[in-house]
């Protein structure tokens, strides 16, 4: 079976995060930063420029039961390709959509704050998708749209999704433009299918279309989506890097380009908004870099199902520990033993 275990963003200065990145694709949220009329006029552009998920998740009598006590928080982060900036809150109040989820995460933040967990999983992970059977779980937007996609998760897992964020593609080239350009360490020489854009081994900086092409690109490499998974997680770290410098965390003009540029293409449940993330981002002022965990949801490797397709196995083992964890805030816990039973991996 397939085993991910976790890789610590360790940074040589400790500073404490002052703000927030929840996806991989770049939904930023910027708090305890500034004050008085600037952090308004950032709440209200925030507000006014995002999009709402019409229906965001399924009937309440479908989902797990959350412990009233439970202050920990899970965020289902989706990127999605919509190819227009407001078409996220339209095409989900239809239900079914065009759109796949071609990257999906699952961050978990306990309840003490001291840290955060982000879960990669697989976009031909074979799964039961609720009311239409075995399917790639990426399948379950086009089946249902969002409320779907967290109903088939919360019924993986066992465990209750607070909030959903979405962004668009398009989003993310424009945060990669907005921020100058985000350094990587490319593993592997290839050039993106159907393009001729190449990327050489080694130091390389990368935005707009350039970036979002190396975040997306999987008929390049032998094992495909799993090195897709590994450049996205790469780039995550790569712009938090950014952000944790002196010179955009004290530079106003970047950062209220960064929040009017990406906003359009991002959707929030109805709950998540300014306020909100603001909140969020005080309790987490403290936190470092080298408290967050980027891994992998463990797979049984590949195969192919019974009408052809190439599709991820499913760990079934995996993911009631995770579930476990997840329901019983010991993320931590879970993470210290993977890193244990590969100790090789942590170099």
């Amino acid at each position: 079976m397939g085993k991910y275990v976790p890789r610590r963003m360790a940074r040589r200065r400790r500073r404490p995060v002052r703000i927030i990145l929840f996806s991989a694709l770049g939904i930023v949220l910027v708090a305890g930063l500034v004050a008085g009329t600037y952090l308004t006029s950032l709440a209200n552009m925030f507000n006014g420029k995002t999009q709402q998920i019409a229906q965001a998740f399924p009937s309440e009598q479908t989902r797990p039961v959350k412990d009233p006590d439970d202050g920990s928080m899970n965020i289902l982060l989706l990127g999605a390709d919509n190819g227009t900036p407001k078409a996220s809150a339209q095409t989900q109040a239809a239900g079914a959509t065009e759109q796949r989820a071609d990257t999906m995460m699952l961050l978990h933040i306990p309840e003490d704050r001291s840290g955060m967990y982000v879960m990669s999983i697989m976009r031909d992970t074979w799964v039961d998708i609720p009311g239409y059977g075995e399917h790639k779980i990426n399948a379950a937007m086009t089946l249902g749209g969002t409320p779907l996609v967290v109903q088939t998760l919360e019924g993986l897992f066992d465990t209750k999704i607070d909030h959903v964020a979405m962004i668009d593609f398009e989003g993310f080239r424009d945060l990669t433009t907005a921020l100058g350009g985000i350094q990587v360490k490319n593993d592997f020489a290839f050039t993106a299918h159907d393009t001729d854009y190449f990327y050489p081994v080694g130091k390389l900086t990368l935005e707009g279309d350039r970036a979002l092409r190396f975040v997306r690109e999987r008929k390049s490499f032998i094992d495909g989506d799993y090195q897709r998974v590994r450049n996205q997680q790469k780039f995550i770290k790569a712009i938090m890097a950014k952000f944790l410098t002196a010179e955009t965390l004290t530079n106003p003009t970047t950062i209220y380009e960064v929040i009017d540029k990406v906003s359009p293409y991002l959707s929030f449940d109805a709950t998540f908004d300014a306020a909100t993330a603001a909140g969020l981002g005080l309790q987490l002022k403290d936190m470092r870099t080298s408290d967050v965990e980027l891994f992998t949801l463990p797979t049984a490797g590949i195969g192919t199902s019974l009408d052809g397709q190439s599709i991820v196995l499913k760990d079934d083992a995996a993911i009631a520990d995770i579930g476990a964890a997840l329901k019983a805030d010991t993320m931590a816990a879970w993470v210290k033993t993977q890193e244990e039973s590969t100790p090789a991996a942590n170099g």
